[in-house]
């Protein structure tokens, strides 16, 4: 599907998370949780006797029931260390677990990881087996979320291997629809449904109608999956009508953009169209930001095959906002017309052939005539073969040129010999993204001819850019550039060779303010970071090479956060490089759902 999915079973973690806290031994106010005016309260009591000793269980009615993660990872960390002094080691257990939940919220799930490690460790410590299959569901979806699917498929199996001991039914189901969901996302789509069948079983019997909608809006994806659409399209607006009845808005966004790519499948556009605007539109409403991004690339597509341009245009636009992925369709119509060109030399050349033997025919009529008809025509056919091996062979040239224009060369080879790609992972890449300031004010008021004309002056720069330093560009986003370095494993240099790069694509924009091939004065700004991601290529229509991992989330982030003609790199970036330029530390920088991380300038 083009939208990126979303895993939507993790409303479920609210489930584990009580467990747990019973598991420790930990009651509040009848399980039920406080709403913010109450923790405001308790917060207050707090830092009134911030200098004295503070009660234990308000720490931890904080710590539980605070949604500001800041705040959450702040008085966690408090109530561990007060815990710890008091010996009160379920509460140490609690604040771990929160620490944890805290730093998942910011992003930081490596940190997120070590809290849950420490709370599982501590458990042990303590024999306390019954809190252990929750925490290893906590430790699986934060894996999950970081693309681990091996280490989130073996701690899944460790707990629903312990959780079939408890009596507990509503945990196994939860943690059963959260493992079936990464077999899911990792294509094991029988292991998913057998998955899938077992926790709806429990859901039903339990009566429980969120985990039912839950489960059978995750079974129709799979469904759609396996080609089995009009099932996939039942089971979902089945769990829509459940959804929105309990007023769950962000699965049901989820499942209507799926249900549209179904639509898009049968080539029914319209109700494509239709069920993609819905998504879009129940998305906006409730400010869900991600939904609203992948149904603006739904839609953009839809436009795109509609013959609707500029409206699909206006949805990259939008999707582009929210800085996702975007395939790069000229390079993959060029493509498409290569391949076009290839079959109609085939056609001549067996157009050819038929024409000859009628000619060898027309031959046996008399030997001298046979004899001159058939020289004649063993020489028109020579001549005409060899012009047209000279043709097709020019096609196959022109079509592996494209494929590498598209892909690196070990990539375009992998598809070339398997028709598919495994995706890989690379331990250290460096990964920069650019942006135009202003860029959407000016756009605004150009024709769309002149509008290509004018970014395609400076992206064609960039790209030679980045092929004198070999390094691969990934693809455009609107006005964004991304590329990347080291992805032949043996790039050592890879980092400096992107700085420098970055410095040439730097140079080149402010020159481009005092030429005259356009009136545009813009300024960029570049971002960069250093790190591990996985490779590969998505899709089997309109295919694209691209890259995935927090790497490419933090790059993204040094663009937004750097300035118009700086180059802003990452902390990993910059004890890479600090030998070979001069950089000026900016200090800590708050970043959108990461929490405060170090910068430099380049000079």
């Amino acid at each position: 599907m083009n939208s990126s999915h979303t895993s939507c079973y993790r409303a479920f973690s609210i489930i584990l998370f009580i467990g747990i806290l019973l598991n420790f031994g930990f009651s509040f106010g009848q399980n039920e949780f406080l709403n913010q005016n109450e923790v405001d309260s308790l917060k207050q009591i707090a830092n009134n006797s911030i200098n004295e000793k503070i009660d234990i269980l308000v720490l931890a009615e904080i710590v539980i029931n605070e949604n500001n993660p800041d705040e959450k990872l702040f008085y966690s960390e408090l109530l561990i260390s007060q815990a710890i002094n008091e010996s009160q080691y379920r509460f140490v257990g609690i604040g771990y677990l929160q620490k944890g939940n805290a730093l998942q919220l910011q992003g930081e799930y490596h940190e997120a990881l070590k809290a849950y490690f420490d709370c599982l460790e501590l458990s042990n410590k303590k024999n306390n087996k019954e809190s252990m299959p929750n925490l290893l569901v906590s430790i699986a979806d934060t894996y999950s979320m970081i693309g681990n699917s091996k280490s989130a498929e073996k701690y899944y199996e460790e707990a629903i291997i312990l959780l079939r001991k408890k009596n507990d039914s509503i945990d196994l189901a939860s943690a059963l629809l959260n493992a079936g969901d990464e077999y899911y996302k990792t294509g094991q789509y029988n292991r998913a449904l057998i998955n899938f069948e077992e926790s709806g079983l429990i859901f039903e019997q339990l009566d429980y109608e969120i985990g039912k909608a839950y489960n059978m809006g995750n079974t129709g994806m799979v469904y759609a999956k396996q080609g089995k659409d009009e099932l996939a399209k039942d089971y979902m607006n089945e769990a829509i009508e459940i959804l929105e009845a309990n007023e769950e808005y962000y699965p049901i966004s989820e499942f209507l953009n799926y249900i549209s790519d179904i639509y898009q499948e049968q080539q029914n556009f319209e109700a494509a169209t239709e069920y993609a605007n819905k998504s879009l539109e129940l998305a906006t409403k409730h400010k869900l930001k991600d939904q609203i991004s992948n149904a603006n690339l739904q839609l953009s597509e839809l436009m795109q095959n509609s013959g609707n341009y500029k409206e699909a245009l206006e949805r990259y636009i939008q999707h582009d906002i929210y800085q996702d992925s975007i395939i790069n369709l000229e390079n993959v119509q060029n493509m498409a017309n290569l391949e076009v060109g290839k079959k109609e030399a085939e056609l001549k050349v067996e157009t050819q052939k038929r024409k000859n033997q009628r000619i060898i025919i027309w031959s046996t009529v008399g030997i001298l005539l046979l004899i001159s008809l058939l020289a004649y025509g063993l020489f028109r056919r020579h001549k005409y073969v060899k012009a047209t091996n000279k043709i097709i062979a020019a096609e196959k040239q022109r079509s592996d040129d494209l494929l590498l224009n598209i892909l690196p060369e070990e990539t375009a080879k992998e598809l070339k010999d398997k028709g598919r790609v495994e995706a890989k992972k690379y331990p250290s890449v460096t990964v920069l993204f650019t942006d135009f300031k202003g860029f959407t004010s000016y756009a605004e008021n150009l024709s769309p001819e002149k509008l290509v004309k004018t970014i395609d002056h400076y992206f064609t720069e960039f790209d030679s850019i980045v092929e004198k330093y070999g390094l691969e560009k990934i693809k455009t986003i609107g006005d964004a550039y991304m590329a990347v370095g080291g992805l032949s494993f043996d790039e050592m240099d890879q980092a400096k060779e992107m700085i420098l790069a970055a410095k040439e694509m730097n140079a080149f924009v402010t020159k481009a303010k005092h030429d005259d091939y356009t009136d545009a004065t813009f300024d960029i700004r570049i971002g960069i970071n250093t790190g591990a991601v996985v490779a590969g290529v998505v899709g089997s229509k309109k295919f694209a090479y691209d890259i995935w991992g927090d790497t490419v989330n933090i790059a993204s982030r040094m663009e937004s956060c750097s300035e118009a003609g700086r180059i802003n790199i990452s902390e990993d970036t910059y004890n890479i490089v600090k030998d070979d330029f001069e950089c000026e530390y900016r200090g800590k920088i708050a970043v959108k759902n990461r929490g405060e991380m170090k910068m430099y300038f380049v000079n």
